[in-house]
């Protein structure tokens, strides 16, 4: 089953975009997430994307209550969330999990087998997803704000052998810029045995359906909702009909 996830980053507190993972380069759409979602939901998304930007640079959550207000919102509908950004720690993970979050997305952490193993041990494979972000192929950690060697698809295959299922893959050059997913970099992380749901650049229909295509696991939408490049209600549509057709 592929999904579509519309994103909602939130950084002190707004409802923000940025490009390549610079916060710097950010720019604000709404200072309310929670009717975001609901507007997202409106047009018929079954997942939400939820990242905690100061909580990723920080190390730990920071906007609790936004974070929260959304997943609220969407548990009034039946819409499930994922949530990542600072998440480091299985205190953090069994918080979210506690406030009614579906999955939580671990990025810096997945770096650490031992943890992920743990993680998978304690709160189940579907209950987490493995955050591999990077530029070049090569992670990048704590917020995209230090870049490592360590090859992204190197990483999944150690992680699916400690039991992780599913995998957010983000080319954080492109993220931002809608200039179009990196396929083959999710498609090498699908190849080790997770469930690939490719991030950064998605800026039309076609490119939602060539990640679908792709036999990928899903996509996340973010500035091209926004401004207007994907008409989420539009793709939701033609992804029912792809469905209904295979």
């Amino acid at each position: 089953m592929f999904d579509l996830f519309p994103a909602i980053d939130i950084l002190d507190g707004a409802c923000v975009r940025l490009t390549r993972g610079d916060y710097e380069a950010k720019t604000e759409y709404s200072r309310d997430p929670a009717a975001m979602a609901v507007r997202w939901m409106d047009a018929g998304a079954r997942w939400l994307h939820v990242v905690d930007l100061d909580g990723a640079k920080s190390g730990h959550p920071v906007n609790v209550d936004a974070v929260r207000a959304v997943v609220e919102a969407a548990a009034s509908r039946g819409v499930r969330v994922q949530v990542g950004g600072g998440i480091r720690t299985e205190e953090a993970i069994e918080k979210w999990l506690a406030a009614g979050v579906a999955r939580c997305v671990i990025g810096t952490a997945a770096m650490d087998r031992d943890f992920m193993a743990k993680a998978v041990a304690r709160f189940g494979a579907d209950a987490l997803v493995a955050g591999l972000d990077g530029r070049g192929g090569k992670m990048a950690v704590r917020g995209w704000l230090d870049q490592t060697d360590v090859p992204l698809v190197a990483v999944a295959r150690g992680l699916f052998e400690v039991g992780v299922r599913h995998a957010l893959v983000t080319d954080v050059d492109r993220d931002g810029t809608l200039q179009g997913a990196n396929l083959d970099l999710a498609r090498a992380v699908q190849a080790e045995g997770l469930g690939a749901i490719a991030s950064g650049g998605i800026r039309s229909l076609e490119d939602v359906l060539a990640a679908r295509r792709a036999g990928l696991a899903g996509a996340i939408a973010g500035r091209s909702i926004y401004d207007g490049t994907l008409d989420l209600a539009a793709a939701f549509a033609a992804l029912r009909e792809e469905e209904t057709a295979c």
